[in-house]
């Protein structure tokens, strides 16, 4: 059996970082995800709102870098809870038990929507260890491709 989602939409909250009586980090939100489909009506698209819980490093890194606004890409499993209101009420809730959450968006992106990007630093990549080249002088700094000066027009294959 399978049971796989993933979820791409922004946060409607900041996400609420609690731990358990045993010091496992827990962490619950919302995502705001717009349907793919226009309603006829009104030309609008509508918007799920999904609760999401996070457990222990996930939890951690979640509360640590996503901020309400920010665009977030969730991967994880629905679970559906059977449980008891205050008033002794039988409710049934769904929730997705998120594995993963990436980065939907970049700190610059966020910046740029209303400053909801969080404080946190890219890591910056040197140049791997050996069989490096810089591009050659002839090219733009910022092109990635060149062009092939011994081109014969023959096809490898």
């Amino acid at each position: 059996m399978l049971n796989k989602i993933f979820l791409m939409g922004r946060l409607t909250r900041d996400p609420e970082l609690r731990h358990t009586q045993t010091g496992t980090a827990v962490a619950s939100f919302s995502l705001a995800v717009d349907r793919d489909f226009k309603d006829k009506a009104t030309g609008e698209k509508a918007t799920d709102f999904i609760d999401i819980v996070a457990w222990r490093s996930t939890a951690e890194f979640v509360s640590r870098y996503f901020t309400k606004g920010r665009m977030a890409i969730v991967e994880g499993r629905l679970q559906i809870r059977d449980w008891n209101d205050k008033e002794g009420n039988k409710r049934r809730s769904a929730e997705v038990v998120a594995d993963n959450i990436y980065f939907g968006d970049s700190k610059r992106d966020g910046d740029s929507a209303g400053g909801y990007a969080p404080s946190y630093s890219a890591p910056s990549y040197g140049a791997p260890a050996g069989g490096y080249a810089p591009a050659p002088a002839a090219m733009p700094a910022n092109d990635q491709f060149a062009e092939l000066n011994d081109d014969d027009g023959e096809l490898p294959f």
